[in-house]
């Protein structure tokens, strides 16, 4: 059996990482080019992992383009894993692995299906999230479920937390997944459609704080906002955004202490004015 991994963000290289370290090896890994996406929040490279298990690395621009398809059918790949991939696979793609494409999501599908799972499971206040790894067909994360792992969720969790939480919740299914591919038991379940939601992507833009809005909702959205995403913020003036990394509650009314690092306009702490 031959398998395949793309990923170009840490939550996928953990993964490869995991399996090599279990003894387990892929037999081809793929990633952006160098210069695409460089700027991208958690970009990540598998140049040197690909090295040190003498893995062959490819390097694409979209995971649909006809040298990907080429590429999958000289190393007659039987399963891809498409982990932390933006770029949504086509039909074409999904049908060239000899067993499937097995993707994975940040929530407990079916709920939670499409974008921003972290943060919006801050700010929908769940007690519980997790991680799903499916078997990828032409919807956005409908396909047969493969396995799932739960995360509950702590009433002060951050999307830093939170996100290294569901980074380790991949390595520990992933671990699973493979032991059921490579002896043969794997098998999905299909997803039951009225228990489907569906989230929204967000944009940095989501992340603004607002005088109209309560105590309660600032300290929610500056938790969810927070790294690795782009932060929750408040604009001072036309030339100057203030970033609002944390936050605790101040024990004086009207006040919000402030501190600042390099001269630049970002807060590593915030105290929130009580109502």
């Amino acid at each position: 059996m031959k398998i395949a991994f793309c990923t170009c963000v840490q939550i996928g290289k953990s993964c490869i990482e995991a399996i090599t370290l279990s003894g387990g090896r892929f037999d081809l890994l793929l990633t952006l080019h160098d210069q695409k996406s460089k700027n991208k929040s958690g970009r990540i490279y598998l140049d040197e992992i690909a090295a040190e298990t003498q893995t062959p690395l490819y390097k694409l621009n979209h995971i649909n383009d006809q040298d990907v398809a080429e590429v999958l059918k000289e190393y007659e790949i039987d399963w891809l894993f498409i982990i932390g991939w933006s770029q949504i696979a086509s039909t074409q793609l999904l049908n060239l692995p000899t067993m499937g494409v097995i993707g994975a999501h940040p929530t407990l599908l079916p709920e939670g299906r499409g974008r921003a799972a972290v943060p919006w499971a801050i700010i929908k206040g769940l007690e519980k999230t997790g991680v799903t790894f499916f078997k990828m067909d032409e919807g956005v994360d409908t396909g047969p479920i493969l396995g799932q792992f739960e995360i509950l969720i702590s009433p002060n969790e951050t999307a830093t937390t939170l996100y290294n939480r569901v980074n380790n919740a991949h390595v520990e299914l992933i671990k699973q997944i493979w032991s059921k591919m490579i002896d043969g038991s794997l098998v999905g379940l299909n997803q039951d459609e009225s228990l489907a939601t569906y989230w929204e992507g967000r944009t940095p833009l989501d992340g603004e704080l607002k005088t109209t809005m309560s105590l309660k909702d600032v300290e929610i959205l500056v938790r969810a906002s927070t790294r690795p995403y782009p932060g929750a913020y408040k604009v001072i003036d036309e030339r100057t955004k203030l970033i609002v990394w944390s936050g605790t509650l101040s024990p004086q009314e009207n006040s919000i202490p402030l501190q600042f690092y390099d001269g630049d306009y970002y807060a590593i702490d915030y105290e929130f004015l009580k109502n």
